[in-house]
This record gives structure tokens, sequence and C-alpha cells, in this order.
């Protein structure tokens, strides 16, 4: 595409999307439900001077695909790519101000087009637009779903002699399978980081009794122990046992961590820049937490491509984020970039072309294109069941 006369070359003037449907190699069973695929919606900017950028996001709930068609598609078409900041603002000013939750998926997917497209219009890869790399490789977790021990611990196995030396595991599904699923992985990690997440499951006296019982497996940390909205609840939980706390789900926008540090409601935060809204509300974050000492990583939702190395380029930039980011990229069959992030001894390597790094794979884009959302939250094979927080 020719550049468009008589207007700034860093315009948008075209926005498309697609939704795809990744499925994974297993079904992730987790507190909240049974997720046999990864939905994500694509979307592509087209600038004036002819760069093409790619975005990504989470597509759990049927809201986002109309809000990001209705509103933030509008919105983008009157900024250029380098507005990030007014852009944001624009789509809270719409009346998202009144729900930020319901526009930061929806958002994030644009404003991570637009960062690829100012990146390429400079020929620099994205993290050197965010102050450069601060680590030239980004470790990650292995990620532990179910609760059959035996099953675990052998999963646990497969991913240490990958080389990966940090583990994450699902609990939060009975209070019996929350010591097991950690006593199986904790066999196989030994010294090695091990953290646990409860998806908020437990009642804060459940919380106090089991984290007592986990006291001797020396937790990296616990994510999200207690409902999302119980700030206090986890203040009060971090002051009277030793495990640190994660909040994640409690972390979603920008001021949803300013009032996590005012409460002193964690020891570490779980990032995701398409539940903040972007990439720079990511590093926006992590400097509030970077400010208290608190240490910042990355949840993880099934990132294809696009995504994945938007979060490389994240913690390869951000001096916090010390900590192996999460990645459910070992359970994905299959992607939609050309070249796709890969993981090598436990760690992704930093991109160094320009932009995200990656190019769309068309051909792969339209193989797992989709109309609706796969089990998302529930689980079709329990007719009837559906989560609760706080569940036991």
């Amino acid at each position: 595409m020719k550049q468009i006369p008589n207007i700034d070359p860093l315009q948008i003037v075209a926005c498309r999307h697609w939704k795809v449907s990744m499925p994974f190699s297993e079904a992730l069973h987790w507190g909240s439900g049974r997720r046999p695929a990864a939905t994500r919606l694509l979307v592509e900017l087209t600038l004036a001077n002819g760069t093409k950028g790619y975005g990504e996001t989470i597509c759990l709930l049927e809201f986002i695909e109309p809000v990001l068609v209705n509103t933030i598609f509008p919105v983008a078409l009157q900024h250029r790519a380098a507005d990030v900041e007014r852009f944001t603002r624009h789509v809270l000013g719409a009346g998202f101000y009144h729900h930020k939750r319901a526009a930061v998926m929806a958002m994030a997917a644009v404003e991570m087009a637009m960062w690829d497209a100012q990146a390429r219009t400079v020929a620099q890869p994205l993290s050197a637009l965010w102050g450069g790399v601060y680590r030239d490789k980004v470790e990650v977790a292995a990620y532990l779903f179910g609760t059959d021990a035996a099953a675990l611990q052998t999963s646990a196995q497969r991913f240490a002699d990958a080389g990966y030396r940090s583990f994450k595991v699902k609990i939060g599904m009975d209070a019996a399978s929350d010591i097991s699923n950690v006593e199986a992985v904790k066999r196989v990690t030994g010294e090695l980081p091990l953290r646990a997440d409860v998806n908020g499951a437990w009642t804060p006296g459940t919380a106090k009794r089991l984290l007592e019982r986990l006291r001797g497996y020396d937790l990296q940390y616990i994510e999200q122990p207690l409902e999302l909205d119980d700030l206090l609840g986890h203040a009060e939980l971090r002051r009277m046992q030793p495990v640190p706390v994660a909040l994640d789900e409690s972390a979603y926008t920008l001021a949803d961590v300013g009032n996590i540090v005012r409460a002193s409601a964690a020891d570490v935060i779980l990032l995701d820049p398409h539940e903040i809204g972007g990439l720079w509300q990511v590093i926006k974050a992590a400097a509030i937490a970077e400010a208290v000492g608190i240490p910042v990583g990355l949840h993880s939702g099934g990132e294809l491509g696009f995504s994945q190395s938007a979060y490389v380029h994240l913690a390869a930039s951000i001096p916090n984020m010390s900590i192996s980011i999460d990645s459910e990229r070992s359970y994905l069959a299959d992607d939609v970039v050309t070249h796709p992030p890969r993981i090598e001894g436990g760690c992704f390597a930093v991109p160094t072309e320009p932009g995200l790094g990656v190019e769309p794979d068309f051909t792969q884009i339209e193989r797992y294109a989709t109309n609706s959302i796969r089990g998302a939250y529930l689980d079709s094979s329990r007719p009837g069941w559906f989560s609760t927080k706080p569940a036991y």
C-alpha cells in the first residue's frame, strides 16, 4: 500500500479483525471450569504510510467482539499509531470509565497493533521503544493442570527434562487435591521455585488452614487465594502467615494495581496486557509496583504468536518483571504466525526483528477462524455445573 498523501503517515486508516479458536493438546482443567481451546481476537491496523500492525487479545466472553467493532475501531480511526495514551483515554471517555473491565480486552488488541505498526515504521523491535532490553532471555514457568497426582508428577518431570526451572500448579478444585497437587509436583521440583494458583476458590478460613498445611513446601507464592475484590482479606493473609501472596484477577486495571499497593495486599502482582487494556498499561502498572519493591509477572490465557511475542518484549524491558512469566504455550496445538516464539531450556529469546517480531500466517488464521467461543468457563462434561467464588 502506498502512502496516502496529505495525511500524517502514522494515521490509522483501516481496521479489520478475525476470531480464532486454537485447540489445546489436552483440555485444561482449573477451578473455574474446563478449557478445550483458546479463543482469541486478532486485529490488523493499516496506517497511512502503508505499514500494517498486528495485535491479539483474549476472547473469553461474547461481549468482547462487539465492543471491539462498535466502539474501539471507530475510536482508533481517529488516532495515529503513536497516540497510544490518548487512544486509551478516548475509549474510557466514550463511557467505559464506568465499565473499565468491559473495555480492556477489546482495547488491548488494537493498542498492541498500534505499537507493532509504530515500531515497524521506525524499523525497531518493540522493546526498543520502552527503554531497551533489560534482560536478554525471558524465563517461563512450567504450567501444570488437573488433580491426578501421578499425572502431575509425570508432567512436571517432562517439563524439568526440557530445561524448565520454574513451575506453577493449579489448585482450587477441592481441599484434598490442593495438598496432593503441590506435594506431587514438589517431588520433582525440589528446591526449584514452585507457585500454586487458587483462582479465588478459598474462603478466608480455608486459606488460613490450607496455607498452614502448605507451609513446609516453601511455595514461591500462593496466587489469588481469596475472591478478587477482597483486598483487605489478602492484606490480612499476608500478615498472618509466611507464604507470599500474589494477586492476578484482582489486578485487571491500573486502578486495581494502585489499590493493591495502597492496601498492602500483595507480595507479587501478575499483570496481563489484555486485562489491563494494553502493553503501555502493563508498563505503567509495573512501575507502580517497582516503586514499592514488588516484583511483577505475566498471567497466561493461551497466547498465540502475536501476544506471546508482546509478552517477551514486556518481560525483557521491565526491570521488576524478575520472576518467570506464565505461559500455556506448551499446550497449544498450533499457531497463527509464520515463525512462532519458541521455548528453549525454559526460556524465550527476545525478538530482534521490527515490531512484535512475528508475521501473520493468513492460511492458519482462516483455518482456525470461528464464530463461537469454546468452553471458556463451564464444563461440558458436567451439565448444570458452574464455579462459585469462593467455593470452599
